[in-house]
Parts: structure tokens; C-alpha cells; sequence
């Protein structure tokens, strides 16, 4: 997709160097993305700077070299749409001054202020900067912009997520989160599947700040499907990146790894060396993490160069915090001291906000191992300040964003019915005109009026009850989707913390489910998942929420409930799917019966986040998986380590 959707490894590690904006999208045509740029030099190298943005400067070069002298008097469409591509792939590359400098020469050249190729300029200027003031500058013109736009168009939209994504570098997160949805919500409405993509990223990145790990893994593989579809390979490690980084918080390390990996190889294959010692960070940390610390070594040492070369100050303070931990952990405190009283001779100002709070645990752990106790519990202390006071914002932020999002998809579903109601409001109000007339002649007017406007009324309220079901249901099993599941396991979790109530977490997994598809059909499949959907409302508490998390997993949220009465609830479940007959030809399927295996987490181990909870579900799942399957694990709040990759 294009240079000109914000760079994701900069933005999930805290930076605004980049601005979400449109993309382009090749094919038969060449065809444009959000902003529906004409200019044939444009729509020509656009698809290069997706596929390599280091040839695309090169070409760009050559173009330029070869037009006259007085073309910025003569063609200046063609220098301007020449410079966009620059600006697209510095942006691409994350280089963002001369991103700048070719955005703002390409400015230069147009004037008119609903200029597509304009607006392609002007959001490659508005990423190249990162300071607040600037940003908002940025969204002055992005107001200014879409005022001046039909409301709802491609370019509108692009727009709007646009905004959404810049609200979310300057931490007004609710506000980006409530643009991003409309956006998204409004393109899927309007059948504008660029506009969709662009706003999917943005609240991959604004739910992934807050917390909400699961959702933005959810809308970040959209965005992924679209670029893998779209033959995108930067834009496509940028994803990958992005889910890795997910997948990385989430703590199933395995997985991460090997997104990573991929997203490594992509932006090594198009000269994307920023893209590159990115990935070779978030390696380092998850090895540090699986303590195979030579290994690590080796990944962060092939970052510091590039990240060096690129000026990247807090991402090399991030790289110095990791190889302190290595050295700490090989028996190098002293070394490990140095380094970090470096990282933090500013106190953290010239880092992400994020990082800080690492930093200072690790110097604790230097100075303890030296016995400068003095130094630990000051630097242990504001670990703990900080630490606290983030996690506390984490929450209040995740409890916001559920309810920002609520409202808006409220809000457009609101707005949707009113607009159906109005139209059906005009046509009625035709037949009505026709009808009175009949009925004045009739003698029974009154009645049929009255009769009618209140069938009108009926039918309108059972619309808008359909639309909020349809919006927060799994069309297969009728029960909550992954989306909703998290609104109410979130609040549910927030509940049993507040009244210091007990809550369990089942996460089910059904076993060798490819093989009921392979052997059966999907048809098949289907079928069993609904069948366990169905049998399932029966036995379970009116307050239980059971949803569908994806494929063939479900989401079980008990309140008021322990480890051993969630057990028992399991487990009844598990009975009834041994229960379900598999429609299949005698003898075509191997399976005797069907199974699920499940992990259970409480927050009784100390979770206090949906993702932390589910995270250690998830563990003991896969130790069920690991041991037979058709069996139920109970996660006792160990550490989280690295599962390998669940079989089906």
C-alpha cells in the first residue's frame, strides 16, 4: 500500500514520525488510492514505491534529471506528482527530512486546496514532523482540507482517519478512537475499501497504546490481507512488524518471532534498513526475555548501527537499556551501570514514555548486584512511581476507548436509521397523501392513519434493534463477536476488581478442527461450532458470557467465580461437545468424537488486565494441547513463558 499510511515500527515504538494518511492500490489500472491522483507519472511509479522505495528514488531521480530546466514554470503537475513519490518513499524508509524538504517542493508547485496530488503532498509534510505544535498545525490544514470535500467521500474519509491517527500521536486518544471508528464504519457503509484499510490501522494503533491487544491484532490483519493482496512489501512488513510487536506484548514469543522474522526478510528484500533494525530490536528483547542472551546480543548489536546512522535517539536508548539487561544477566553489572546511567542522564525526557519505567528496574537491578543499595531503592522507587502511574492511565484509558467505541458505533447506527427513516418518511409521505384522499371518501381515515404511522413506528425501532444485534454478533453462532466479548469481559473484569470479587477466564480451543474441515468440509465445521454454541446457552449462569475469539476459539468470561466452580462449568461444557454428532460419509472421518481443550486463568493470580488474563488462559490452553488435548489446564499465576506455536 502507500508511503503515505503512517510508518508502523515508528509509531508502535512511540514515535510521530510518520502521519496515517491514504495509500494506493495496484491493478489492472494502476488505480489510485484514497486521494484519486491523475497524473500519469504518478499513478506509474506509485506501485514501485509499495514494492521497493529505494529503486522508486532512483527512478524518481532519473525522471527528474531528465525534465527541462523551466518545468516548474511549464509542467509543474508533473514535478509536483514527481516529488509526491519522493515524499512517499523517504516516508516509506522512515527518512523523514528529506521527506519534508520533497513534500514541501511539491507544495510549492500546487495551489489549488482540494487538489488530490495537494493533498498527497500535504499529508507527506504534516508525517515528517513530531512535535505537538506541529501536529496540530497539521490538523488545521486536514480540517481545513475536508471542509471543503463532499462528507463522506474517499478523500473525506482518508481524512478523517487521518485525524484519528494524528489525535492519537498527540494522546488524545477517545477523540482518535471515536474519528477512526465512524471512518471505518462510514467506508464500510459507502464501499470504500481504501478508506476501510486506512481507518483499520489507525485503530490498530490506537487500541494497541491503550492495551486492547486482541482488537488490534484483529484490525491489523486486515490491513495485512490488503497489502499481501495488493503485492504492498513494504507496507506489508510494516504490518507484519506490527503484529509481531502485538503478538510480542501478548507474550506468545514464538509466534512473534516469527512474524518478526518475516517482516525482516520483507524490508531487508526492498533496502528498508530502518524496517530491518526494528525488527532486530524486538528479536533481541523477546530472546532476552526467553534468556537466550548470546543470541540476543548478536540482535541488538546489528540494530545500534542502523538506528545510529538514522538519529533514532530513543530507539538507541532503548537498544542500550537491552544490552544493560544482557550484561546484567551475564554477570556484567558494572558494564550494564554505565550504560544505563547514560540512558537516563536526561531522566528519561529524551525517551518514550513507555521505556522509562523499564530502564530505571533494570539500573535498581545494576546497583543491587554492586551493592550500591542507596542508588536501587531510589531508581526501585521510581520504577514504582512510574510503573503505577501508567498502568493506572492503561486502564482508565482502556475503559474510555471501550466506551468511545460504543458511542460511535451507536452514533452511526443511530444516524443510519435516520437516514432509511427519512426516506422511507419521504415515500410513505406519497402514499400517505394518496391513501388520505381515498380514506377522507372512504369515512375511515382516522383509523388507518393511525394504524399505519404506528406500523411505521413498530417497524423502525425493530430495525434499529436488529442493526446493534448485527453489529455486535458472530453471524455463525449468534453469540458476541471478539469485539463485543472484550466490551464485556473488559467490564466485567473491571467489576469483580472494583467489589474485589473473584472472576475466571476460559479460553477453548476445539482439537483438530483442520481435520473435521479437511475430511468433512467446512460445512461440517460449521456446524459443530454451532451446535456448541447452542448447547452451550443452556448451561451456563445468566451473568456467564461466552463468545466467539476467533476460528474455532471461544472466550468464557465466569464472574463470581473461582478456579474449581469455573473448572466444574468446563468441563460440563466439555461433556456436551462429546455429545455433538460430526455430519460426515461413515467412515470418511478419523476423529471418534469431538473435543476441546481449555485453560483457565483468575484473577486470583494477580491479573489485573483482559489481556494479562487471557494471556495466561492462553498458557495453560496450550498446555492442554501439549498434553493430549481433550483436557482442561488451570494456570496458577507462573510467570508467562513462550509457548510454541498451538496445534490445531
Amino acid at each position: 500500500m502507500g508511503a503515505h499510511r503512517f510508518n508502523r515500527r515508528a509509531t508502535l515504538l512511540g514515535s510521530a514520525a510518520a502521519l496515517l494518511l491514504c495509500a494506493w492500490a495496484p491493478g489492472p489500472a494502476a488505480r489510485a488510492g484514497c486521494f484519486d491522483v491523475r497524473a500519469p507519472i504518478y499513478r506509474e511509479l506509485r506501485p514501485l514505491v509499495m514494492q521497493n522505495p529505494s529503486r522508486a528514488l532512483a527512478e524518481v531521480k532519473a525522471r527528474m534529471a531528465a525534465l527541462p530546466p523551466e518545468a516548474a514554470q511549464s509542467e509543474p503537475g508533473t514535478l509536483a506528482a514527481l516529488y509526491a513519490v519522493r515524499a512517499s518513499a523517504f516516508g516509506e524508509l522512515t527518512l523523514t527530512h528529506p521527506q519534508r524538504a520533497a513534500a514541501r517542493a511539491g507544495l510549492a508547485l500546487l495551489h489549488d486546496p482540494t487538489d488530490p496530488l495537494r493533498l498527497e503532498l500535504l499529508a507527506n509534510y504534516g508525517s515528517s514532523f513530531s512535535s505537538p505544535a506541529t501536529i496540530t498545525k497539521a490538523l488545521v490544514e486536514i480540517k481545513r482540507a475536508r471542509a471543503l470535500l463532499p462528507p463522506g467521500s474517499r478523500s473525506d474519509l482518508c481524512l478523517e482517519a487521518d485525524q484519528g491517527f494524528m489525535n492519537t500521536l498527540r494522546n488524545r486518544t477517545s477523540l482518535a478512537i471515536r474519528e477512526l471508528t465512524q471512518a471505518y464504519m462510514q467506508s464500510i457503509a459507502n464501499k470504500l475499501p481504501m478508506a476501510r484499510v486506512m481507518a483499520s490501522e489507525g485503530l490498530a494503533v490506537a487500541l494497541r497504546s491503550m492495551g486492547d491487544d486482541h482488537e488490534a491484532l484483529n484490525y491489523i490483519r486486515q490491513q495485512i490481507e490488503w497489502d499481501k493482496a495488493h503485492h504492498a512489501s513494504d507496507d506489508l512488513s510494516g504490518g507484519i512488524y506490527f503484529k509481531g510487536e502485538i503478538l510480542r506484548a501478548m507474550g506468545r514469543y514464538h509466534r512473534a518471532i516469527a512474524a518478526l522474522r518475516q517482516a525482516r526478510a520483507i524490508s531487508s528484500s526492498v533496502g528498508d534498513q530502518q524496517g530491518t533494525a526494528y525488527s532486530n530490536l524486538r528479536i533481541c528483547e523477546i530472546n532476552i526475555a526467553l534468556k537466550r542472551y548470546a543470541t540476543a546480543r548478536r540482535e541488538c548489536e546489528r540494530a545500534v548501527p542502523v538506528l545510529t546512522a538514522g538519529e533514532v535517539a530513543s530507539m538507541i536508548k532503548e537498544t542500550h537499556v537491552q544490552l544493560a539487561r544482557i550484561d546484567l544477566a551475564q554477570g556484567h553489572p558494572r558494564r550494564a551501570l554505565q550504560l544505563l546511567n547514560h540512558v537516563l542522564d536526561k531522566h528519561g525526557a529524551d525517551m518514550v514514555a513507555f521505556t522509562v519505567a523499564p530502564a530505571y528496574l533494570v539500573r535498581a537491578e545494576a546497583n543491587a548486584a554492586l551493592h550500591h543499595y542507596s542508588g536501587a531503592y531510589h531508581d526501585l522507587s521510581t520504577y514504582i512511581r512510574l510503573y503505577t502511574a501508567q498502568n493506572r492511565g492503561n486502564q482508565t484509558r482502556l475503559r474510555d476507548a471501550l466506551e468511545v467505541r460504543f458511542q460511535a458505533k451507536q452514533e452511526f447506527q443511530r444516524n443510519a436509521v435516520l437516514r432509511r427513516k427519512l426516506q422511507v418518511a419521504s415515500d410513505e409521505a406519497i402514499k400517505q397523501k394518496q391513501l388520505l384522499l381515498w380514506m377522507e371518501a372512504a369515512g375511515v381515515g382516522g383509523a388507518l392513519v393511525i394504524a399505519l404511522l404506528s406500523y411505521i413506528v413498530i417497524a423502525d425501532r425493530r430495525h434499529r434493534r436488529q442493526l446493534v444485534v448485527l453489529a455486535n454478533s458472530d453471524p455463525l453462532t449468534g453469540m458476541p463477536n471478539r469485539g463485543c466479548t472484550a466490551q464485556l469481559a473488559t467490564a466485567a473484569l473491571i467489576e469483580a476488581l472494583e467489589q474485589s470479587r473473584p472472576l475466571t477466564v476460559a479460553l477453548i480451543d476445539f482439537d483438530y478442527f483442520k481435520t473435521i474441515n479437511d475430511q468433512c468440509g467446512h460445512a461440517a465445521g460449521d456446524h459443530v461450532l454451532r451446535e456448541f454454541a447452542h448447547l452451550s446457552r443452556g448451561a451456563l449462569r445468566a451473568g456467564d458470557v461466552l463468545g466467539r475469539w476467533g476460528g474455532e476459539e471461544f472466550l468464557l468470561v465466569l464472574p463470581d467465580a473461582t478456579l474449581d466452580s469455573a473448572l466444574a462449568t468446563v468441563e460440563r461444557l466439555r461433556v456436551l461437545a462429546l455429545g455433538i454428532q460430526i455430519p460426515c460419509p461413515e467412515g470418511k472421518i478419523t476423529l471418534p468424537r469431538v473435543t476441546f481443550s481449555a485453560g483457565l486463568a483468575s484473577t486470583a493470580d494477580g491479573a489485573r488486565t483482559l489481556d494479562e488474563i487471557v494471556a495466561r488462559a492462553d498458557v495453560a490452553l496450550y498446555e492442554a494441547k501439549d498434553a493430549g488435548r481433550d483436557a482442561v489446564r488451570i494456570s496458577r499465576a507462573r510467570a508467562l513463558g513462550a509457548p510454541a506455536p498451538r496445534r490445531a
